[in-house]
C-alpha cells in the first residue's frame, strides 16, 4: 500500500515537472531591438520624461567660498498627457499608460570649490508613485560664474544626469488578464519596464538684482542618451525588446528667486522644452513641448 502511494506521488510529481518544462518551452522571448530616429514617437516620450527630471540652475551660481555648503529640494510639476500624446509604441499605434507621477522631486547639495567654482550633487529618492518609481538617479554639476556688474551677472554650468526609472508601463498591472476589448495587446501581468534616463549639457544663465528679488533667465542645449528595457508578458511571448535614442534639445528658464532671511531662499521658475515629433509616418514634424512650473528650497550653511 505505501508503496503504491509512493508510485502515484511520484507519477503527480514528473506529470508536474513535465507540465511545467511544457509552459516554460511554449513561453517563447522575442527581443525586437531598435535604434529609433530622433523624430519617432517613442523618443519624444523618452524625451518628455528625461526633459521633467532636468537638473536647472535656479538661477546664478551662488558665490561660494570653497567649503561652504548649501542644501536643497526642488518640486516640479510634469503636465498630464491627453490620450493622442500617449499613443507613442510601435511607431505611434499603441496607447502607453505615461500618466504616473503629476511631480518630479530632487534633493541638492552644492559646495564651493576653488577658483569661484560651484559642485552639485543632485538625487532622486526610490519613491513609488502609480507604481514608478527611480531608480539610483544621480545628477551632478559644476558652475561658474563669468562676469558680474552690480546687479547684473552671468554664469555658465555644465551638468550630466545618470539613473533610470522602472514602472508598469507597456503592461500596466490594471490590464492584467483584462477582456480583448481593454486590453488589445494580451497582456498576462504587469511589465517591469526600466527608461533610462542618462543626459549631459551645457547652460549659461544671465541674473539681475533690481531690489529683493532675484530675476533669472536660462538658455541651454542636452543631449540625451536614452533607452527602455521592456521586459512585459503577452499572451504566452514575454517581450524583452530594447529601445535606444540618442535626440538633443535646447531648453530655456525663467523666474526669480527671494532671500526669506539670511539662509532660507525660495524660487521659482518656467522651464521650456520644445521637443520636435512626427506622429505619422508621412505626417508633418511638430513641436510637442515639455513646460513646467517649478520651486526650489534652499538653505545656507554658515
Amino acid at each position: 500500500m505505501l508503496l503504491t502511494r509512493r508510485k502515484i506521488h511520484g507519477r503527480l510529481l514528473l506529470s508536474g515537472l513535465l507540465a511545467a518544462s511544457a509552459a516554460a518551452h511554449a513561453q517563447s522571448v522575442i527581443r525586437n531591438d531598435e535604434s529609433l530616429g530622433s523624430n519617432r514617437p517613442e523618443t519624444w516620450a523618452m524625451s518628455y520624461v528625461a526633459a521633467s527630471t532636468l537638473m536647472t540652475g535656479f538661477g546664478l551660481t551662488p558665490a561660494l567660498p570653497p567649503g561652504q555648503w548649501t542644501a536643497s529640494f526642488d518640486l516640479g510639476h510634469i503636465p498630464r498627457l491627453g490620450e493622442s500624446q500617449q499613443r507613442v509604441g510601435f511607431a505611434g499605434t499603441k496607447q502607453e499608460d505615461l500618466n504616473r507621477s503629476p511631480v518630479f522631486g530632487r534633493a541638492r547639495f552644492a559646495v564651493g570649490l576653488p577658483g569661484g567654482l560651484v559642485a552639485e550633487l543632485g538625487y532622486t529618492p526610490p519613491t513609488e508613485i502609480s507604481n514608478t518609481s527611480a531608480r539610483n538617479l544621480f545628477s551632478v554639476a559644476l558652475g561658474r560664474r563669468l562676469y558680474e556688474n552690480g546687479r547684473l551677472g552671468i554664469t555658465a554650468r555644465i551638468f550630466r544626469q545618470h539613473g533610470s526609472a522602472s514602472g508598469d508601463i507597456t503592461c500596466p498591472a490594471a490590464l492584467a488578464d483584462a477582456p480583448a476589448a481593454s486590453n488589445p495587446y494580451g497582456c498576462r501581468a504587469a511589465s517591469n519596464d526600466r527608461i533610462g534616463l542618462r543626459y549631459y549639457g551645457v547652460d549659461a544663465t544671465a541674473g539681475w538684482n533690481p531690489g529683493e528679488w532675484n530675476l533669472h533667465a536660462t538658455a541651454g542645449m542636452v543631449r540625451a542618451d536614452l533607452s527602455v528595457q521592456v521586459d512585459a508578458l503577452t499572451v504566452d511571448v514575454r517581450d524583452r525588446s530594447y529601445l535606444s535614442a540618442r535626440p538633443s534639445w535646447p531648453f530655456a528658464t525663467l523666474g526669480a528667486s527671494h532671500d526669506l532671511d539670511a539662509r532660507w531662499n525660495l524660487g521659482a521658475e518656467v522651464l521650456y522644452v520644445p521637443l520636435r515629433v512626427q506622429r505619422e509616418l508621412s505626417g508633418p514634424r511638430r513641436t510637442e513641448a515639455l513646460t513646467s512650473l517649478r520651486l526650489r528650497l534652499l538653505y545656507r550653511f554658515s
